[in-house]
């Protein structure tokens, strides 16, 4: 089971603001299990704090804004790129200015300092929210779009087209987010000449400079207006008729401005408050669109809270229903766990195939058969028990009883045809023979039933 991660310690970097131009500090620190980003104004009274969601974004404009009241923190999409791609689930990020500094445009700094002070795990799991079906979200405006679908691990596609003759169509792909350091955080954030002055009169970009953007001239302009950009920029004249990136280091590929965008949609990805196992295609991508869709996703997952455990009927199981007799004392027609599809220190997962010939439909009820919920618990705890029983030597030698069951809700009738799907967890090491755990029965994805019990195992006689 992948557990959460967070900082081994503290890091700060230092710059100037993309947009306000002031000189800045952002300090990274570990933070609790659970806690997920939190971004605090230190220069502000009372210090202020903001949780780091999609919901808090008050503003798109070239760049992804969270704002509170009189808080607002801009230009957070590079620093939390790295956070997210590197696996780093809790961490307190403090910084003294409005926003982060821009530091050479891209994620390769906060990768670095992240590396250099390292990653630890923590003790509760990393809670992945898994995609089990294509979700998307469109502007029909702009013509972006942004789909997910299932897939094992997150992976991202990235789809470009600019209004320029210089640079169209490109598109970058990341398989593996582990290759985010390599292939994903170097490349820098871009800007075509025709939009710098009128983000200037939007007193944007007063802190834009060739060190930490890529400046691409496509569209050719009076030799006049280029002189005054160059002076502004601070760098020498350039010819007006010769089209190209204006810049002091060179591409790192030919695509960099495609893989910034894909940066850019992992930093907004990380608003959505939980790491994602599904594949995002993202045509002309932007911070706007990124927000939408990490919106429509945290909506997805408020929906889908729990989540069934994925089920391969065509897989082995870890433990057969010999297996299991061999475990747990109960026989027909009180044996109702089929199998056992995934264990680990904390947590299993079992299945019951409900078919017509079970003997309680015979009374609940002939008309209408319905599996009874106390047996539904019974279950539950069955897989428990099989959970409780891997942590001792000689399992066989041990029986589990019921102590208490707390919690109890029945969300919807299971009936012959259905599968049931078993997830229990431990809420506790188990102490002197006595564990608490938390069980889900699921159908499809639904959660059908769920309890907090408490059991006792005893050694037999």
């Amino acid at each position: 089971m992948s557990k959460q991660k967070t900082l081994k310690g503290s890091f700060s970097l230092f710059g100037k603001g993309l947009h306000t131009g002031l000189s800045l500090t952002v300090t990274f620190n570990p933070a609790p299990e659970n806690s997920g980003y939190k971004i605090q104004r230190i220069d502000l009274d009372g210090q202020p704090m903001i949780d780091a969601i999609a919901e808090n974004v008050v503003e798109t404009q070239r760049g992804t804004c969270l704002g509170k009241g009189d808080l607002k923190v801009s230009t957070i999409e590079h620093g939390m790129a790295a956070l997210y791609a590197l696996g780093i689930d809790n961490c307190l990020i403090q910084v003294n200015g409005p926003e982060f500094p821009i530091l050479d445009g891209s994620s390769a700094m906060f990768v670095e300092k992240i590396n250099e002070v390292g990653i630890e795990d923590q003790n509760a799991p990393k809670d992945y929210y898994v995609i089990k079906h294509k979700i998307e979200v469109k502007d029909e405006e702009s013509g972006s779009c942004i789909t997910i679908l299932p897939d094992e691990q997150f992976s991202i596609t990235a789809m470009c087209s600019f209004d320029s003759k210089f640079i169209n169509s490109q598109f970058a792909t990341i398989d593996n987010v582990e290759d985010f350091a390599t292939e994903i955080a170097p490349a820098r954030t871009f800007v075509f000449v025709r939009d710098v002055v009128p983000l200037l009169k939007a007193n944007l970009i007063k802190g834009g400079d060739m060190d930490n953007a890529i400046v691409i001239y496509e569209r050719k302009i009076t030799q006049e207006q280029l002189d005054e950009l160059a002076d502004f920029l601070k760098v020498p004249h350039l010819d007006a008729t010769k089209i190209g990136y204006i810049q002091h280091k060179p591409l790192v590929w030919e695509n960099e401005c495609t893989r910034h965008k894909l940066l850019d949609i992992i930093g907004d990805m990380a608003l959505i408050g939980k790491p994602i196992k599904g594949r995002i295609i993202a045509t002309r991508p932007g911070h706007t669109i990124n927000n939408k869709f990490a919106r429509q996703m945290r909506r997805e997952i408020r929906k889908h809270e729990i989540q069934a455990p994925f089920y391969d009927c065509n897989e082995s199981p870890i433990m057969d229903v010999n297996r299991i007799r061999e475990l747990l004392p109960h026989r027909y027609p009180m044996q109702l766990v089929d199998k056992v599809i995934n264990i680990g220190p904390n947590s299993i997962v079992g299945i019951k195939n409900i078919t017509s010939n079970e003997p309680f439909f015979q009374g609940h009820f002939p008309k209408e058969p319905v599996m009874p919920g106390v047996l539904q618990i019974e279950a539950m705890a069955q897989c428990g028990g099989l959970l409780v029983l891997s942590t001792v030597e000689e399992p066989e030698r041990w029986s589990t009883y019921f102590m208490r069951i707390d919690d109890v809700k029945f969300r919807q009738k299971v009936v012959p045809g259905d599968t049931l799907i078993f997830k229990v967890e431990l809420l506790a090491p188990v102490r002197h023979g006595i564990s608490s755990m938390k069980g889900y029965s699921f159908v499809g994805d639904k959660v059908v039933s769920e309890a907090t019990f408490t059991a006792q195992i005893v050694k037999n006689k």
